[in-house]
């Protein structure tokens, strides 16, 4: 009995933590996942509004509500709190300059209207709509003025009737006839925009379609007033400092489809309406703009033409709002690239987000266009927010071992602390394994940046096999974010090699387009390379057990890795492309082959066949999950249709998967459902084909 009551003891003295067994993420975990973004930080810098994700798993959908966090001297005060009705979809908190009210998004009912607002200070009350404010608001400095974009008639009571109509289904242009339009319910079209990824149905003929157009309307409410009527959509709305001009964007060849050249321009408007003054020319695309807190400057962002670095530009303004003088370029030798810019408070300034390596961080950019960074450390920040002072910053922080929560901190990033943790107690359970950081060099002297995750429970000594994911693009990046893929391979017993191969953003703009009508040739060096200083690190990586997997971009690499190599055991291809002449035809965005590849088809015939996996088909070996979004207009299904219509007739074992209702987006946007069963297809692909039936692959013959 003693010695019972001693181990009884002895137990409880043991912390609970150490006593509990943690697991590896699973698939399912991924309805326990919140997400923060949206953040707004109220004028005085005392409260935080942001919006918060969860997934209804029950009802396979997303749902968004607004928050709030206290802040007292940059510092959290207290517990964040729901502001919004948590049974309706709340979203875009905006604060108004007294920081009294907070305006926000919200579909309620029959309502047309989705703007809401709510006051903050006592005393409260329910949300309500400003009368004639329709769209997403941006009050004026003085907060007289209320400005908004929407397309007239948008959100009218008779816009679902309107949804439901066939105008623009027989192109207007159409020179054929038809003997009855009673009988004919198709259509007759003459433009190449018939397709946008994520609409699920076929676009009207564009001439059809109302452009958005800006509006102002009194703060107390009112009439509103259309005051640009222009035949391309308004957008990038900024006030002037002392409230009487509006500056904004547009393109005016938006509908000219054979246009190649960036030619949106920065307008500038009275108030109270009249002729828009076109402030900048082609040649090159001008937006974000934005104007100094004294209202004696503008800053904006150039990129000259498709495949050109992109800048931070200022310019001096006459009270008119025309430029005085020539635009100077701040970032002419600083080859990263900028997200939209904002002032300092004190005009001496400008800062923005941009991704350096694998991480997303913010930056300073004095007049001078000398560039400091602001935020440091192995993470990526989003959703950057000031208060008007420019004391408070608040922000998203995702690592690889926690998704997206808010944090604050001073203008300098110091004093940071962390104002969230809503996944923090399912994340207890879970074993997540700490990526280390790769580099290695290849033949042109280039250095790549890569993620390696070793298997959860590893054993130094006994055998795993390797997936190395490759991500979308080209011109995207993995890094220090979390990313639920690898963490659920890992946890099924195979490291995890996630590289950025020459092509990928955040390492300069020579890197970002070395691989320019050379996809799969030059950049399978670095996939490979990767591997090799993986398992050169790691004699525990079997070489025979290799795995390959990626979506978009990715997934073309997934089709040539396995037709030009026989290093690869098993592959997932998502997404992806077989044949670029098809791909050409039925895609929403030929301007990136007519870019990448050095023109179009006909022009580039030699290339195009050249860099499609369909051309080495024959030498495919590796057993492959295939993975399409029925509606997948930017990399269409019949990709996938012809890399598995091959693959079966040469008796490869393959499958293809094909989503209904998805998109291009599928793995990222997709319905939780999907999404979920996404995740265990490719899990249980690699389990099969890297654990349970390994196939013997010829490495040594690849090398």
């Amino acid at each position: 009995m003693r010695r019972a009551l001693i181990a009884l003891l002895v137990v409880s003295l043991v912390p609970a933590t150490a006593l509990a067994q943690k697991r590896g993420l699973l698939p399912a975990d991924y309805y326990k996942e919140v997400t923060v973004g949206d953040t707004a930080v109220s004028p005085d810098g005392a409260l935080v509004a942001f919006t918060v994700t969860t997934i209804v798993e029950k009802d396979n959908k997303r749902h968004r509500e607004i928050w709030m966090a206290r802040l007292k001297g940059g510092a959290p005060d207290g517990t964040p709190f729901r502001f919004t009705d948590p049974t309706q979809e709340s979203s875009g908190p905006r604060w108004s300059p007294d920081g009294q009210t907070l305006a926000f998004t919200s579909r309620r009912g029959k309502d047309t209207n989705s703007i809401w607002f709510a006051r903050v200070t006592a005393p409260g009350g329910e949300a309500y709509h400003i009368p004639g404010v329709t769209g997403s608001p941006l009050w004026s400095p003085d907060g007289k003025w209320i400005a908004f974009t929407k397309a007239p008639g948008e959100d009218d009571e008779d816009s679902e009737k309107k949804e439901d109509s066939r105008e623009g289904w027989i192109a207007p242009d159409s020179i054929s006839k038809t003997l009855d339009a009673k009988r004919f319910d198709g259509r007759v079209v003459t433009s190449t925009r018939l397709k946008r990824d994520g609409t699920l149905q076929f676009m009207p003929h564009p001439s059809i379609r109302k452009k958005t157009q800006l509006h102002v309307v009194a703060a107390e409410g009112g009439v509103a007033k259309q005051i640009t009527s222009l035949p391309f959509d308004v957008g990038g709305v900024e006030w002037s400092a002392d409230g009487h001009l509006l500056f904004f964007t547009g393109d005016e060849k938006q509908d000219d489809e054979y246009n190649d050249d960036q030619t949106s321009d920065i307008y500038a408007i009275a108030r109270d309406g009249g002729d828009p003054k076109k402030l900048t020319a082609n040649p090159g695309g001008e937006r974000a703009p934005v104007v100094s807190p004294a209202g004696s400057k503008l800053a904006y962002l150039f990129t000259k033409d498709r495949g050109a670095e992109t800048d931070v530009m200022v310019v001096d303004l006459n009270p008119d709002g025309r430029f005085r003088g020539q635009p100077s370029n701040l970032t002419p030798t600083w080859d990263l690239q900028p997200g939209s810019p904002e002032w300092t408070p004190d005009g001496n300034a400008l800062r923005f987000e941009t991704g350096i390596g694998g991480s997303r961080h913010v930056f300073e950019l004095s007049l001078a266009g000398q560039v400091r960074q602001v935020t440091h450390g192995d993470r990526q920040l989003g959703s950057v927010a000031t208060n008007k002072d420019g004391s408070v910053m608040a922000y998203t922080v995702s690592t690889q071992m926690f998704p997206p929560e808010l944090f604050a901190s001073r203008a300098d990033g110091g004093g940071e602390q962390r104002l969230t943790s809503f996944n923090d107690a399912w994340l207890a359970e879970i074993d997540v394994v700490p990526h280390e950081r790769l580099t290695w060099k290849v033949k042109d002297g280039s250095t790549i940046e890569g993620w390696l995750v070793k298997p959860v429970g590893y054993t130094p000594g006994r055998k795993y096999p390797l997936a190395l994911k490759i991500h979308g693009g080209p011109h995207g990046a993995y890094g220090n974010t979390w990313f639920s893929t690898f963490n659920i391979l890992s946890a099924s017993g195979m490291f995890v090699l996630y590289p950025n191969p020459r092509g990928s953003t955040g390492y300069g703009h020579t890197f970002i387009y070395a691989t320019r009508g050379k996809w799969g040739e030059m950049d399978s060096e670095d996939f490979l390379t990767g591997i090799d200083t993986a398992m050169k690190k790691y004699p525990d990586i079997d070489g025979e057990r290799l795995g390959v997997s990626g979506g978009s971009y990715g997934g073309f690499m997934t089709n040539w890795l396995t037709a030009t190599t026989k290093r690869f055991a098993a592959a997932v291809t998502s997404r992806s492309i077989a044949n670029w002449e098809s791909w050409y035809g039925n895609s929403d965005a030929q301007g990136l082959t007519e870019y990448e590849f050095l023109g179009k088809p006909w022009e580039q015939r030699e290339i195009y066949r050249r860099l499609s996996p369909i051309s080495y088909v024959e030498n495919v070996t590796a057993p492959t999950l295939i993975i399409s979004g029925d509606n997948d207009y930017r990399t269409p299904i019949t990709e996938n249709e012809q890399w598995f219509m091959a693959l079966k007739k040469r008796k490869i074992p393959v499958e293809e998967v094909r989503y209904p209702r998805s998109s291009h987006g599928v793995s990222r946007t997709g319905e939780p459902w999907l999404l979920v069963d996404r995740l265990e297809r490719i899990r249980s692909w690699f389990v099969y084909w890297l654990i349970e039936h390994p196939a013997k692959t010829t490495t040594a013959e690849a090398r």
